[in-house]
């Protein structure tokens, strides 16, 4: 494969509509707001996306969700443990060990990762200095990944509606009280999101992200919402829409990220007072010389 030699921008435009993007823990899970009323999806929830997308087609990824993992490891550290417990990966350098991640594991060479790990003597704290280690030595990696993800905003303030939801079925026998109320459940009404994005090529040439790397990021972006269902977002409540892909033909670009991000203008039209439907906002693409993106329909 070889190493991306052009940098990259993007901007994804998301729909949602009666749905929680992101609820927020320190709020009762309500969708994520800015004090201005604006919905936003935080970086981590998309890569969380991102990943999982990957991970159904195909590609190896170390950062594994519980209910998504398709290995026996439980955890980061006894997935790092069976890459590099064997006897001729516990002398590499740190140095080495990162390389080997970046070209085992996708996600660690796009976005990054942190191997904070300890052995189980350091964790012990109480194993004789004699004693033979045959466990991983400590050790702690930074790796700096070229894909960076902003928080997603939503391009007008949202409206959330909250319900309380009940069980109509006793819990435990004998219990006779009826239907019990469990709780709330919130949503927004419609919201259109904007993800931003870039790809960096002096760290894809640290990380051996290559063009072929690239494409598969394009992809699980415009299948972002597949095989995502849940009860907070139904399938069909979120989608994307348009997924807007800028290669420059250098490695630094032609422009800045903001730039190119901001030449996707999306704007209500004059007589919405709030957006209920893609068709409430005006989306114009601004020119820029020299720069034209590949735009895809999302789904």
């Amino acid at each position: 494969m070889s190493t991306l030699k052009n940098k990259i921008d993007f901007v994804a435009l998301v729909r949602v509509e009666l749905a929680n993007p992101n609820g927020d823990p320190l709020n009762d899970n309500r969708p994520r707001t800015t004090y201005e009323g604006y919905g936003h999806i935080s970086d981590v929830c998309i890569k969380r996306k991102i990943r999982n997308r990957l991970l159904d087609m195909g590609e190896e990824i170390f950062v594994q969700s519980d209910d998504k993992r398709v290995d026996e490891c439980k955890s980061l550290h006894e997935r790092y443990d069976k890459v590099f417990s064997a006897s001729d990966s516990k002398d590499k350098t740190d140095e080495e060990k990162g390389k080997v991640a970046c070209e085992k594991w996708i996600d660690v060479r796009s976005f990054g990762q942190v191997f904070p790990f300890k052995s189980n003597k350091d964790k012990k704290k109480k194993v004789q200095s004699q004693e033979k280690d045959d466990e991983t030595k400590s050790v702690s990696i930074g790796i700096r990944g070229p894909v960076s993800i902003h928080q997603a905003m939503s391009c007008a303030p949202i409206d959330i509606q909250s319900i309380q939801i009940a069980k109509s079925v006793n819990l435990e026998p004998g219990d006779t009280k009826g239907p019990d109320r469990l709780g709330m459940k919130h949503f927004v009404e419609f919201g259109l999101y904007k993800i931003k994005g870039s790809i960096n090529v002096q760290l894809a040439e640290k990380t051996g992200f290559s063009d072929e790397d690239a494409e598969k990021i394009k992809e699980a972006l415009r299948t972002l919402f597949v095989n995502d269902a849940s009860a907070a977002r139904p399938d069909g409540s979120m989608s994307v829409l348009k997924v807007y892909w800028w290669k420059h033909n250098t490695k630094d670009g032609q422009y800045s990220s903001m730039q190119v991000h901001d030449s996707v203008k999306i704007a209500l039209k004059n007589d919405a007072q709030i957006a209920k439907s893609v068709d409430d906002f005006e989306i114009t693409l601004a020119e820029l010389d020299g720069l034209k993106p590949e735009i895809i329909d999302g789904i």
